[in-house]
């Protein structure tokens, strides 16, 4: 049954990160405001998430900082003191942002039924959201619109990015050939790929006439995967490994033709900017977290890896089992990452030779 008849006054949405599931919860926030553009909407995010989501259209946003322990919670709960908002869209079930809501004045609640739920998140809502027969994760986030009363939740993005990161992002890129952005390395060491899979790739799109671009944070795990690319490169791409600022990783992402990277934030920006995205899978369902647009064009390790590992078809298995293999990634072949690439090229007419 649905919570609201007309839009409510004010919303507050808490979706404290990763970079990934808050450029899924955008595109959840983004419907709520379409159908309801009269209502005040106020998210509560991690610091990195926020230098993202800091200037969405009508969106009020406000940074919980978890390395300042308990003083972020005493810091949100004094900012947000004297407002008490229709609806709390408690998205992350995590302990620690279940924490936050005992500070949030909410009529309702709202929170994840018990199949999607974890951590007691149960226990601080009062209104379970129902689970959608879809498993992936920006599935579960739209059905919080469903509970509240709107129909229409189909997913769009609309991230903005400055004049003077796009002018960055286009500084980058070949002006007389089609532009891939390889983004390595995640920030877990085992959903990384290998420097010579990558390499075997990146050589196959460099014959097909193709300039490639590394990118990622400056995370030391990061350069040291892209350095290792490099060293199994004949023809130079441009290393921009921890050389940009999210927005500008944003906007390089937009600017290019095709992206690949493993399940990492980057993958969920390109989905987000329309930007066709080859995704790199081994350690969770790509069904469950991979990038909505393009699921279709992950390289997936996780059927076989999953199964190697409990000897039982994956049908019996919790929809959310994650391969515990820490080399399960070293079961995807480069040929089948160059199969994928091709056919990305082809679906998405970036032909060149």
């Amino acid at each position: 049954m649905a919570l609201f008849s007309t839009a409510p006054n004010s919303l507050c949405i808490l979706r404290l990160s990763a970079i990934g599931d808050v450029c899924n919860t955008v595109a959840a926030v983004q419907a709520i405001q379409r159908a309801w553009p009269s209502t005040s909407i106020t998210w509560i995010t991690g610091k990195l998430e926020a230098q993202l989501i800091c200037d969405l259209p009508s969106v009020e946003v406000i940074v919980f900082d978890k390395k300042l322990g308990f003083k972020a919670y005493t810091q949100l709960w004094k900012q947000l003191k004297g407002q008490r908002f229709d609806a709390l869209l408690h998205m992350q079930y995590a302990l620690r942002a279940s924490i936050a809501t005992l500070g949030i004045k909410a009529k309702y609640k709202l929170g994840f039924d018990a199949k999607r739920s974890q951590d007691f998140q149960t226990l601080f809502t009062n209104v379970k959201v129902p689970s959608p027969q879809e498993p992936h994760v920006l599935d579960g986030l739209l059905a919080f619109g469903h509970t509240l009363g709107i129909q229409d939740m189909a997913p769009s993005w609309q991230i903005p990015f400055s004049e003077k990161d796009a002018a960055w992002a286009q500084a980058q890129l070949a002006a007389d050939k089609r532009n891939l952005v390889v983004v390595p390395a995640a920030s877990k060491a085992y959903k990384n790929w290998t420097a010579e899979g990558y390499g075997e790739v990146i050589r196959h799109a460099q014959q097909r006439g193709f300039n490639v671009i590394l990118a990622g944070s400056p995370a030391q795990i990061e350069l040291d995967l892209a350095s290792a690319v490099e060293t199994q490169l004949s023809e130079p791409v441009n290393n921009l490994v921890g050389k940009s600022s999210i927005k500008q990783m944003l906007a390089l992402l937009s600017a290019a033709d095709l992206v690949i990277a493993p399940d990492t934030g980057p993958a969920h920006m390109a989905n987000a900017v329309d930007t066709p995205v080859v995704g790199l899978y081994a350690h969770h369902n790509p069904a469950r977290t991979g990038p909505y647009q393009y699921r279709d064009y992950v390289v997936s390790a996780y059927q076989e890896a999953i199964q190697a590992e409990h000897k039982q078809p994956i049908e019996t298995l919790d929809w959310r089992t994650r391969v515990q293999d820490k080399q399960a990634m070293k079961r995807i072949q480069s040929s089948q990452v160059i199969a994928m690439f091709d056919q990305a090229v082809e679906d998405f007419r970036l032909l060149t030779h």
